[in-house]
């Protein structure tokens, strides 16, 4: 990419090239799965797309990009598959789905805490932070403000908009960075929405749906966040440098050992501490990465079962585990690189920055843990009455075969 501020207006050939490859290979749309929208999904369920998602993790956000699966347009096709009207998705959905267009998502509002949707104001219309908003093929920007603020109900004073990119009053003011990298050529920016005006019929689902068509959008984009950006930190220790700190640490033993050699018990004894540590790092990452793999299939599968609202409980665990265990992860790779892993000769700084974000995008996580405990407290009476069932049952059949429980009660 250019240095220069080129770099935003800059359209690199080679992914234009590999889509057209990608479409003739069936390669498309991976994410919208015929399971949920028959008329515009794939064959692919979502637990399909979770393991090819996974692979396209470990190349960075354009390999999501060549096969029409990258953020956020994922979640706005989403949105309009599902709530946009027939016009709606013949002027926005069919030209997304065909990859000739992008699409922003604009809800993070200036001094507002917009990870709570009732506090969108839109008072001036100044958002910060909008997703995609500077890719050049931009075309559209599905916008959340309030309606009604006279409504009691919170959740129902916030609408939903289409605005189209060119429309009269739309000034991009500047462009966003994360941790000091720019994302060009698309991203984040800021937005002011100027005396815009647009039909009613660009309205989605309806006046005071906005809470609605949002929710939609955080479960939906939570789970393609988390299901592309798990195998990041696998990538960062298949890069990492454990395999020259082995050689380096084995040395002063005379021995030539690679991360494929297996030292016996004695030699292990007399490694440094320091390649004890790198060791140590090494199994608690791959521990991490595993474990969050597993759980991102399993929801996956329960999206496929029960849809994703269905799956609020997993998707809330998913979402507050998955980033932060990736952060640890790319922080030890960082500390097995040493300097370099800080600097711009490798990928773990910009990875670490990027993934930073995925604790606040659609919902910080710690507002998804704090659901997910409220949802398990509200499983305790149904829990302690299963287990009363249970205690119940066992004293019958050891009764039954003259026996006694010796087992306390439940309480």
């Amino acid at each position: 990419m250019p240095e220069d501020s080129t770099r935003w207006k800059t359209i690199v050939p080679v992914i234009e090239e590999l889509k057209d490859r990608a479409k003739h290979l069936g390669l498309w749309n991976l994410f919208l799965s015929k399971c949920h929208y028959p008329q515009h999904g794939t064959d692919f369920t979502n637990l399909e797309y979770a393991v090819m998602a996974e692979l396209l993790g470990r190349r960075g956000h354009m390999a999501s990009e060549v096969v029409n699966c990258s953020a956020p347009n994922t979640s706005n096709m989403d949105v309009l598959a599902k709530y946009g009207t027939a016009e709606q998705q013949k002027q926005w959905l069919e030209p997304l789905l065909r990859g000739e267009i992008r699409s922003a998502f604009s809800m993070t509002e200036r001094f507002i805490a917009s990870s709570d949707a009732t506090n969108i104001r839109t008072d001036f219309f100044v958002f910060r932070w909008i997703s995609g908003a500077g890719d050049t093929h931009t075309r559209v920007h599905i916008l959340m403000g309030k309606s009604d603020a006279s409504n009691i109900n919170t959740r129902e004073q916030q609408s939903v908009v289409l605005v189209p990119a060119d429309t009269p009053g739309v000034r991009v003011i500047r462009l966003m960075k994360v941790f000091g990298y720019d994302d060009a050529p698309e991203r984040h920016c800021e937005i002011i929405y100027d005396n815009v005006r647009v039909p009613a019929s660009n309205l989605v689902l309806w006046w005071g749906k906005g809470f609605e068509v949002c929710c939609f959008y955080t479960r939906r984009n939570a789970m393609a966040y988390v299901a592309t950006d798990h195998p990041r930190p696998s990538r960062a220790w298949s890069h990492s440098p454990l395999h020259a700190c082995h050689r380096c640490r084995f040395s002063c033993l005379g021995l030539d050992v690679t991360m494929s050699d297996r030292p016996c018990e004695e030699d292990l004894r007399q490694v440094p501490p320091q390649a004890r540590l790198s060791h140590c790092w090494h199994r608690r990452s791959r521990a991490e990465i595993e474990s969050s793999r597993l759980l991102v299939l399993s929801v996956a599968l329960q999206i496929d079962n029960f849809t994703a609202k269905g799956t609020l409980q997993e998707i809330g665990i998913a979402k507050f585990f998955v980033p932060s265990m990736a952060l640890g992860v790319i922080d030890r790779a960082s500390q097995a690189y040493g300097a370099e892993g800080v600097c711009q000769d490798q990928h773990l700084a910009k990875s670490w920055a990027e993934l930073r974000t995925m604790r606040i995008a659609d919902g910080p996580d710690a507002v998804h843990l704090q659901q997910v405990g409220q949802r398990e407290l509200r499983r305790a009476g149904e829990v302690v009455e299963r287990a009363t069932a249970i205690k119940k049952k066992e004293k019958e059949i050891l009764e039954k075969a003259g026996l006694r429980s010796k087992s306390h009660s439940y309480r």
